[in-house]
């Protein structure tokens, strides 16, 4: 990957979409280019963190586990997604582990690099806070999610949410699940035979109807009422 294409990479991204070009150039310039193989874990939790990385292609998935080895997903980043922002502020590990869902690029971008375009461009931290912002806010709505949904509820509200995405959440819409049941059991806080078990009942129930890896909603008031959202409000992925 050339210079300029390095520096396009990190206009694309929130962190950097304001900072000067000159200010790019230096981050692009000693940027560490990374490429992983489906499966690759990029860090560890708890690792010493050395700084952030963008993405550049593909799909890299941050997750924790508990001691009982099940996965909790906290989100998935592709083209222009960031990861480990927190520890260039906080000097601390990195909070989660992050691996590659399919074959990715990364950069990387030493914490000193970060850190001096942050003091030198202000639009830049401000941008930083935003994103920390925006993190803080998802991760909440996701701890509210795992401690006050079931997982039926969950799950209602991912179809929903993935129907949305295609257009109006209505009957008849039709879109293909974003992971395997086991990441989806993973990013609901459950397993993979619970989320298969829910899915068989919802198909029984009338509300979806399931062809391979594609869902069709067959009762959207249904499936609305399963996720208990409010019908006002549009369906977005937190």
């Amino acid at each position: 990957m050339t210079l300029q294409e390095r520096i396009e990479v990190l206009h694309r991204t929130e962190l950097f979409g304001n900072v000067s070009v000159a200010a790019l150039k230096l981050l692009a310039s000693h940027a560490v280019e990374r490429h992983l193989h489906r499966g690759e874990i990029l860090f560890v939790g708890g690792e010493t963190a050395r700084g952030l990385y963008v993405a550049i292609s593909g799909a890299l998935r941050a997750y924790r586990e508990n001691e009982d080895g099940r996965e909790q997903t906290i989100r998935v980043e592709r083209a222009g997604g960031t990861f480990a922002e927190v520890p260039v502020f906080d000097n601390g590990t990195y909070p989660s582990t992050v691996i590659a869902e399919e074959e990715s690029v990364v950069l990387f971008l030493a914490k000193e690099d970060v850190t001096y375009v942050l003091l030198q461009n202000p639009e830049a931290a401000l941008a930083a806070l935003g994103v920390l912002a925006s993190r803080l806010r998802k991760m909440a709505a996701l701890l509210e999610r795992v401690s006050l949904q079931d997982v039926a509820q969950r799950l209602a509200v991912m179809l929903m949410e993935e129907a949305a995405s295609t257009g109006d959440v209505k009957d008849g819409v039709s879109f293909s699940l974003p992971d395997p049941h086991q990441r989806i059991g993973s990013r609901l806080g459950s397993v993979r035979e619970v989320i298969t078990r829910i899915l068989r009942r919802f198909v029984n129930e009338g509300l979806i109807a399931i062809h391979g890896h594609r869902i069709t909603i067959l009762n959207a008031a249904g499936l609305q009422a399963k996720a208990k959202m409010d019908p006002t409000k549009p369906y977005t992925t937190p």
